[in-house]
């Protein structure tokens, strides 16, 4: 039988490894107490997130220009630019905010959101868009638009306000079964048949694709959306924020968006 002071030392190292077990995971890399993420180079730390509003007809332009630059951890929140607008006035944080046109943005610089100069980086213009069979033999804004289900966006958005430009350039009166505040919102009611036609972007018809017929608007090249980009006031990361609109106006980030159906600025 062993000894008492065998037992005793024996107990001693099986405690010593049973706490060295149970240390803090990734304890004992060197790390100062509080140190910060920062960019993540050479740590193996994930960099800063930028927190990013940005138009819905962004959302699959944006996308792809985030994952062209995962040296950046990006977080977004796609909507209506109104809407956007509201929750940056009603204190939600953002570092960057992207609107579909300029009078949006116009308003969250004289509300004091914006730090800095936005720029234009993209321009859209609208299209009529129908289901892939055109169940209603619809060929523009025009008679056969009588009695079919019409969906637009809503007056005040962006697309909404670029409808009623539009509508009234051309001398026609729009009878709209639905007005939405978000553009894809309509593009979604064309693609599912709840809509006959749907006024809605140009870059928004391209990504519906073989879900819908697109039919191309006489005028509408003269009404066109510009989209302006800027930093946001108090934005927590601006250096973030700044790299990703350098991101967003790059070479590569003009590539992406004219793919898109965006035309440049």
């Amino acid at each position: 039988m062993a000894r008492p002071s065998t037992r005793l030392a024996l107990l001693a190292v099986l405690g010593a490894g049973l706490l060295a077990g149970c240390a803090p995971a990734g304890s004992g890399t060197g790390a100062s107490p509080g140190a910060s993420s920062g960019t993540g180079a050479g740590t193996g730390a994930r960099p800063d997130p930028v927190t990013v509003f940005a138009a819905a007809s962004l959302k699959d332009s944006f996308g792809q220009i985030a994952k062209d630059h995962p040296e950046l951890t990006v977080r977004f929140s796609f909507d209506g630019s109104n809407s956007l607008l509201d929750q940056l006035a009603g204190g939600a944080r953002a570092d960057v905010f992207a609107s579909a046109d300029a009078t949006t943005m116009d308003s969250a610089v004289g509300k004091g959101l914006i730090d800095g100069s936005p720029r234009v980086f993209a321009k859209n213009v609208l299209v009529l868009i129908v289901p892939a069979d055109n169940p209603g033999r619809i060929t523009g804004l025009n008679d056969t638009l009588t009695g079919k289900r019409l969906v637009v966006c809503a007056v005040g958005v962006p697309c909404g306000n670029a409808t009623t430009t539009l509508a009234s350039s051309l001398g026609v009166t729009l009878r709209p079964v639905s007005q939405e505040t978000k553009v894809t919102d309509v593009r979604g009611k064309v693609e599912s048949g709840e809509a006959d036609a749907g006024l809605v972007y140009a870059t928004d018809a391209k990504a519906a694709g073989a879900k819908v017929q697109t039919i191309a608007v006489p005028g509408a090249e003269k009404v066109v959306n510009e989209y302006p980009i800027a930093i946001v006031a108090g934005a927590r990361n601006r250096d973030g924020g700044q790299a990703f609109i350098d991101a967003v106006r790059s070479e590569k980030g003009r590539a992406v968006l004219t793919a898109a159906g965006f035309q440049a600025p």
